[in-house]
């Protein structure tokens, strides 16, 4: 047996980076290592970073120099994986000598063998499964990559093209997180709604959920849903399926079709609208979720005054609003005339605006009913306070919480009926019943 090291852990990105953090961290408890909070007390780092968008290559830059700072305790060892790794290497060798080892996507497969080389470890208990989420939920990826080919995004650069996961892949790993007690089961791709496409040109995403709800799942969430995809099969099944949550996370990227095309989406403004009719008609408390591109290239203000007519009419419930981003080798870097960096952020400020009334509406519509939520955490601002989330709410903090209070004391994990006091745009208030 080899060293056994202190490792802290950095995942950047989004849930899909944090699936592979998972498997990393799994790799290493298998080998014996332990895991601490602190970096100061770490041997070694492992950070896995985002390479997605300019912000977020800058986080993982900041981040991995942040981290190369304790090699003056006793920091032994940085390693540097993830998806700024793939798509640049070898400038990163060259300008960060700090770090040890770099694990790009295609290595991933090595991972094993490449963290006992370098820990001069090996690899000597049954390998369990380690989840990066509190106890209660989980992340369980379906597919990586994507076909799609959208203008503006790196991710087929990163993570190449589509490939689903075998469906008894999927329920054995489902079986392994129902055994480690999970109650919400949230399933990930860059494009869910596809599953299965890619094996034999058929969407199998309704199949996959029939047999996921005959587990002892509380929840469960779909994130990621191409619109064009969203059949009246899926619909119809998920909702018979009294786990399937009726939550939508449908990014749309914009509402003008002239700019969808320049973006190579599927579908259209007159679609993407019929879609979330059909959704509100069938499920009831409905959540909407979805993400708009502005300033993207040749955008006009009429297109971005298209933009806020579509959101008022569509009232999105959850809109996550973004600036477009320059990505060298994507083919909307050649497209010309790029928008004014300042246009852009005064329309972004606007959209949010709008946004953000429209929130705060829907969210009234909660007050006087009961909610089941889950418990994540006691509240900073005083006592018999909780954050909670109910079905409404993803886990991955954009969405906002409820905010509980209780007067007997509540854990993480609990699951906890609360009665909807009041609201404003991203939060609930309650009392629990």
């Amino acid at each position: 047996m080899g060293d056994i090291m202190k490792i802290g852990f950095v995942s950047l990105g989004c849930c899909k980076n944090l699936v592979d953090s998972q498997n990393a961290l799994s790799f290493l408890k298998a080998s014996g290592h332990v895991f601490v909070d602190d970096p100061k007390q770490a041997e070694a780092i492992v950070v896995n970073t985002c390479g997605f968008i300019n912000d977020a290559k800058q986080e993982s830059i900041d981040t991995i120099l942040k981290m190369a700072d304790y090699k003056k305790n006793n920091l032994k060892y940085l390693v540097v994986m993830g998806c700024l790794v793939q798509r640049y290497k070898q400038q990163l060798i060259e300008e960060l000598p700090e770090v040890d080892l770099f694990i790009s996507i295609d290595e991933y497969k090595q991972l094993p063998q490449l963290f006992n080389q370098l820990f001069k470890s090996e690899t000597i208990y049954d390998r369990s499964v380690v989840i990066a989420t509190p106890p209660h939920t989980a992340y369980l990826r379906i597919a990586d990559g994507c076909s799609n080919r959208c203008t503006y995004c790196a991710i087929p650069l990163i993570r190449k093209d589509y490939k689903s996961e075998d469906m008894d892949t999927i329920l054995k790993q489902a079986k392994e997180l129902e055994q480690l007690n999970v109650k919400e089961l949230n399933l990930i791709a860059q494009d869910t709604t596809r599953y299965g496409f890619d094996k034999d040109g058929k969407l199998h995403l309704a199949q996959l959920l029939s047999e996921l709800n005959k587990m002892n799942f509380t929840w469960i969430r779909v994130l990621y849903m191409y619109p064009d995809e969203i059949d009246d099969n899926l619909l119809q099944v998920m909702s018979k399926l009294d786990k399937v949550v009726p939550y939508f996370d449908i990014p749309v990227q914009h509402s003008s079709n002239r700019l969808l095309k320049l973006m190579n989406r599927r579908g259209t403004r007159e679609q993407i609208i019929d879609i979330v009719k059909k959704i509100r008609s069938m499920f009831k408390n409905a959540v909407l979720r979805t993400t708009i591109i502005v300033g993207f290239p040749t955008e006009t203000d009429d297109d971005f005054l298209d933009l806020l007519d579509f959101v008022k009419e569509v009232r999105w419930d959850r809109l996550g609003g973004f600036t477009y981003s320059l990505e060298e080798d994507t083919a909307a870097y050649n497209i010309f005339p790029r928008v004014d960096e300042q246009i852009a952020k005064e329309r972004l400020q606007k959209l949010m605006e709008v946004q953000n009334e429209i929130s705060y509406q829907n969210n009234q519509r909660f007050i006087g009913q009961k909610l089941l939520a889950v418990v994540e955490g006691v509240d900073s601002i005083g006592r018999n306070r909780y954050i909670a989330r109910s079905y409404q709410y993803a886990p991955d903090d954009i969405d906002g919480h409820i905010v509980i209070e209780s007067d007997r004391e509540l854990n993480v994990s609990d699951f906890v009926e609360v009665l909807i006091t009041s609201a404003d745009s991203y939060d609930l208030f309650g009392k629990r019943v």
